[in-house]
């Protein structure tokens, strides 16, 4: 999963529910225990990308910000891991830990959750307010490969704009 460009977001929209279980299998979270008061990020990742490899240390600082905002975030892996073994659950464990993650780590197997959210690559953001609606879709920034010197944290700013 490789796009540059998503589909055009559309705003407003609820989030769907889910209910997937961690990458270790210890608890299941759903769209309602994810939601903080400010609203929700939901990223579709995985650990073999190399887009989220390039963001991953931002993203996490990001979503940390958030986090202390009231902005909930979940991670979502929803690659078959038995065609891609470096995404199976226990390396998904590994690299949370890796990059610090503080925020579930879920495993949509059947890639039910990944096609109510219309998500076509990784990584993918989805940004809800208070209320489960939709507002925002794209990227995390504008740093695209490189290392983030002189970024635009554009999921960051929208979501505290929200969270204000």
């Amino acid at each position: 999963m490789a796009l540059l460009n998503t589909p055009p977001p559309a705003l407003g929209t609820p989030a769907p529910g889910f209910s997937l279980a961690t990458a270790d299998g210890a608890q299941k979270v759903s769209l309602e225990g994810a939601m903080g008061s400010n609203g929700l990020v939901v990223a579709f990742v995985c650990n073999h990308c190399p887009y989220v490899l390039a963001v991953a240390e931002r993203m996490v600082a990001d979503f940390h910000t958030l986090q202390a905002e009231g902005v909930g975030v979940v991670a979502i892996m929803s690659n078959d891991w038995r065609i891609v073994p470096d995404d199976a659950p226990d390396k998904m464990v590994s690299f949370a830990a890796q990059y610090g993650f503080n925020f579930p780590y879920l495993v949509d197997e059947t890639q039910a959750i990944a096609q109510a959210y219309g998500a076509v690559c990784t990584p993918d953001f989805f940004g809800y307010d208070s209320d489960g609606k939709l507002a925002y879709r794209g990227r995390l920034d504008d740093a695209r490969m490189g290392d983030g010197a002189g970024r635009t944290p554009e999921l960051l700013n929208a979501m505290m704009a929200l969270a204000r």
